[in-house]
């Protein structure tokens, strides 16, 4: 097995080769959004599905996209390395993207449902590959060790979700239109389009990529603690002849490998680095762990409590694809008299949003904020996510609010029974929860992705690219969920019927979206707990750094 973090040709990278990467992964979050975006309005208006059964099914197909990531990050780290999983992958996508045209515009209609949706799982596979990999095999580009490069790395993350959202900008008002408009099989065929295009790019850039070695399984070393520190439960401080201090085997001496400060958090699993009698002999790697491989498996575990609380948030997004289209597509569209705008385009304005959003902060907000704290970064990645939790209370609390005004509309103008008619209330009071819901996101998702990159061990760093994107899964999920519950409890307990039914002029949407925002409230209140007591990872440089606690 190479070692850990082999970079080959060091020289390599930079800007100059993250540059190739990000072309790719703006084309793919172009075909992305350009599917995602506009799926609820195929599934209700072509496939004639019911509006809570097509959410479900948006739900459920986004939900599964965002945790293929955890078995591609895992190949990747583990066995066939980035760069292959990145190239893999793209084809696959390709060819779920050739797949979904010929669906929607040469398989008859009684086989369309079945055809499509293997292609839209296809994508999914696709997509398990690309996302947990092509942000991390960038990043790898910029060397910690040096510092511009270091410098560099710090305000990637910003300008990586640039590109992210100029990709899903670009797809919901130019393919969406496409789609509504001229065709869908024009529509999906522009998405293959691009993301052939990148696939060329890609290899274009291959000479000039560094590339790190896969590590074996990174999942091994986080249970070889949790079983030595088992098996040593009844160890005392006292009794130990010391702690082992050498990282034999996967990861020693490998260049990029970060040496890990001893920290205080999670005590119990200290046992596993504890040399007994027995380990005098010979080095059982499933009874006695080095130091630093102790510290990884903190880092891992100290992760999870905050990709808990974040679900909430993911749950909250959820409805930008689903319900915030349903409303926008009953209200009044017209800009002129021959041009309606799309309704699952006006997520373009939270696109925007994020744009603005991100210039802002890294002009402004950071400058501003470094003044004040005195870090580099001005605020810390945790108080990041935090104020993107915040941000969607007020996303589904504005939301909730807009709903009861349209309702209240439609009921002054007869159209309460009446579900396909225009309400004469402008579409553009939908406008402050797009733009809330995209500064919950730049906030939100930037800071886990840092988080999770930064955060992680060396070897395992797709994985945590994968474990931020399941956020979204896992929430996608949870939304679904929270539909069928609402349905239920709705249905059985009289009043207005169901909350979530097909006729939303009778229905309770804006019910629904307090509901998400209080339980947003608690989870918030539970984030805070759990981010004062994070601790950062500490390096120690030069065999120095932070005593051992």
């Amino acid at each position: 097995m190479a070692q850990n973090s082999t970079l080959e040709k060091p020289s390599r990278g930079g800007w100059k080769s993250a540059i190739f990467i990000i072309f790719v992964e703006v084309a793919e979050r172009f075909a992305y959004y350009g599917v995602a975006g506009n799926l609820f309005m195929y599934l209700t208006k072509v496939l004639g599905q019911p509006t809570a059964t097509a959410a479900k099914n948006v739900n459920t197909w986004q939900g599964v996209s965002a945790l293929f990531p955890v078995v591609g990050g895992f190949l990747a780290d583990s066995y066939v390395g980035r760069y292959k999983t990145i190239l893999f992958s793209s084809v696959v996508y390709l060819i779920g993207l050739i797949l979904l045209t010929v669906a929607v515009s040469a398989v008859p209609l009684q086989l369309r449902h079945t055809v499509f949706f293997v292609a839209l799982y296809i994508l999914s596979i696709g997509e398990g590959g690309h996302k947990p990999c092509v942000q991390t095999f960038a990043a790898d580009q910029f060397d910690e060790s040096i510092p511009s490069e270091k410098l560099a790395k710090s305000s990637f993350f910003n300008w990586w979700y640039v590109g992210i959202v100029c990709g899903a900008t670009a797809a919901v008002l130019v393919v969406i239109y496409v789609e509504d408009y001229v065709g869908w099989s024009v529509g999906f065929g522009m998405l293959a389009a691009a993301v052939a295009a990148a696939l060329v790019v890609f290899l274009v850039g291959s000479w000039g990529y560094r590339r790190q070695a896969p590590v074996g399984s990174p999942f091994t070393r986080v249970a070889q603690v949790v079983v030595a520190a088992f098996r040593k439960r009844r160890l005392s401080e006292r009794e130990a002849r010391g702690v082992c201090s050498e990282d034999e085997g996967l990861v020693g001496g490998g260049a990029g490998v970060q040496t890990l400060s001893r920290t205080s958090q999670f005590r119990f699993l200290d046992k596993a680095m504890m040399i007994d009698e027995k380990d005098n002999e010979k080095r059982n790697p499933w009874r006695l762990c080095s130091v630093n491989q102790v510290e990884e498996a903190k880092l891992v575990l100290q992760l999870v409590p905050i990709w808990l609380s974040c679900l909430m948030f993911a749950v909250v997004i959820a409805q930008l694809g689903t319900y915030f289209t349903k409303q926008g597509s009953t209200l009044n569209r017209t800009i002129t008299l021959k041009f309606q705008i799309p309704p699952a385009s006006f997520q373009v304005i939270t696109g925007l949003t994020i744009l603005i959003s991100v210039l802002l902060y890294e002009r402004a907000l950071i400058p501003l904020s470094r003044a004040l704290t005195g870090r580099q970064s001005g605020i810390t990645v945790l108080q990041r996510i935090g104020t993107g939790l915040a941000f969607s209370i007020l996303t589904m609390a504005v939301a909730a609010l807009v709903e009861s005004r349209r309702v209240s509309v439609a009921g002054e103008n007869g159209l309460l029974d009446r579900p396909k008619s225009i309400v004469p209330m402008a579409v553009w009071w939908l406008v402050p929860q797009y733009v809330l819901c995209g500064l919950s996101d730049v906030f939100t998702v930037v800071g886990l992705q840092e988080l999770f990159y930064e955060q992680m061990p060396v070897g395992m760093r797709s994985i945590g690219a994968a474990a931020y994107i399941t956020v979204t899964g896992v929430g996608s999920f949870l939304s679904s969920g929270l539909i069928s519950v609402v349905q239920w409890i709705s249905g059985v307990s009289g009043g207005r019927g169901e909350w979530l039914g097909d006729n939303i002029n009778r229905a309770g949407l804006e019910y629904f979206y307090w509901v998400l925002a209080g339980m947003s409230v608690v989870n918030l209140c539970v984030y805070v707990c759990v981010a004062k007591r994070f601790v950062y990872k500490r390096v120690e440089v030069d065999g120095g750094g932070t005593p051992p606690l």
